[in-house]
């Protein structure tokens, strides 16, 4: 197993700066961890669901099968593949990477998943009723047309770099 420093020193600072926090006032400290954990606990059912799907999928398909659809040698098939995927799911953001993690290792390519994350980060499908009662149909459709577009020009620019 890789000890990486950079992750132990980022620990090391929060491990400091709570102990900081309990030793100034013990009660909103505790009042803080408590309040986390909650939000932790109404997170982890999304979380380990996502997971839990993107390791069955991952494990029942061969990375060949991941590869053909989402692999670099897709092209740009893939890419919008990868770009409708991202614009209908909603999770959130810390879970969005690790499954992107998942996916490149199980065989996708780096353009692809540029094109999943950006799109899933700036697109909201699913969303797009409470958005559109909001800022109403017109700009709603504009500001989804412009962000899935724009995950293309992302997706480019990450080939470009990645190669």
């Amino acid at each position: 197993m890789k000890i990486n420093v950079f992750t132990i020193a980022l620990y090391a600072v929060a491990g400091f700066f709570l102990a900081f926090s309990f030793f100034k006032d013990k009660r909103k400290t505790r009042a803080a961890l408590l309040k986390a954990w909650k939000a932790f606990e109404n997170i982890l059912p999304q979380l380990l669901g996502v997971f839990l799907l993107i390791s069955l999928s991952l494990a029942y398909l061969e990375p060949e099968t991941v590869g053909r659809f989402l692999g670099e040698r897709s092209g740009w098939l893939g890419v919008a593949i990868a770009a409708v995927a991202g614009a209908v799911t909603l999770i959130p953001a810390f879970v969005a990477f690790p499954t992107a993690a998942l996916l490149l290792r199980g065989g996708a390519g780096l353009m692809q998943m540029a094109a999943f994350v950006s799109t899933l980060m700036m697109v909201g499908v699913v969303t797009a009723p409470l958005e559109i009662k909001y800022f109403g149909k017109k700009l709603t459709l504009a500001r989804n047309a412009l962000a899935f577009a724009f995950s293309f020009a992302i997706a480019w620019v990450v080939g470009l770099v990645a190669r």
